[in-house]
């Protein structure tokens, strides 16, 4: 009966008192694992081991987050390259050719008969040489009214202030004081009016407050 109870007492010591592979110097020291000592002393083992690992995985992912942050904040080395302007197409300067011809103004500014054809006049000072264009964009800076024109007709001699003060700018209202008449054009604002057969430079007529208003 004893030879079998030193049996069961090997085989309960077999399984349960196991000696920890952490803690198996401790063990050694200590002659054994004998009774509910060494099961505790495994178990308080076994924590010691687990806390000492959460550590180590703590201090690693401090490490981690702090080579990223260094990362994100160290400056970049870019290779900088110098901006070059690129070089001016013939095409720009044909469109700001156009732009400019837009916004032409006449000088001297002229008057004509309807046998003078309207458009841009101007004098080069080199040659003197003159384009004899009345002008078809007047304004008036007195009244501020566009200058309307009429080929072939001429203006009645009863017109007055009021007839074109009440008038301007309907043709339909207009053309009862016109008066047809080959070669001549019927030039006319809110407050002035002039009949003109031949080419007429502007400032010759002091009393017509009317300018290029540019083409």
């Amino acid at each position: 009966m004893a030879k079998g109870l030193d049996e069961l007492l090997d085989e309960v010591e077999s399984k349960f008192c196991r000696p920890d592979p952490f803690c198996l110097g401790k063990v050694e020291r200590s002659g054994g694992c004998s009774g509910g000592g060494g099961i505790l002393s495994n178990d308080w083992n076994r924590a010691e081991a687990k806390e000492n690992l959460r550590s180590t995985e703590t201090f690693k992912k401090e490490d981690d987050l702090d080579s990223l942050i260094n990362e994100i904040f160290e400056e970049p080395n870019f290779n900088k390259k110098p901006f070059k302007l690129k070089p001016k197409s013939s095409g720009n300067t044909s469109v700001r050719a156009c732009i400019q011809d837009l916004g032409k103004s006449c000088s001297p500014v002229y008057l004509g008969g309807s046998t003078v054809p309207c458009g841009v006049g101007t004098t080069t000072s080199q040659s003197s040489f003159s384009l004899n264009r009345a002008c078809d964009h007047l304004r008036c800076i007195s009244c501020d009214f566009w200058v309307v024109s009429y080929n072939d007709y001429m203006w009645d001699k009863s017109c007055d202030y009021l007839f074109f003060r009440n008038n301007m700018p309907e043709f339909h209202k207009l053309k009862i004081k016109l008066v047809k008449k080959k070669g001549t054009r019927a030039y006319a604002c809110q407050c002035s009016w002039r009949t003109i057969e031949e080419l007429t430079d502007l400032q010759t007529d002091h009393q017509l407050r009317w300018i290029c208003g540019k083409h």
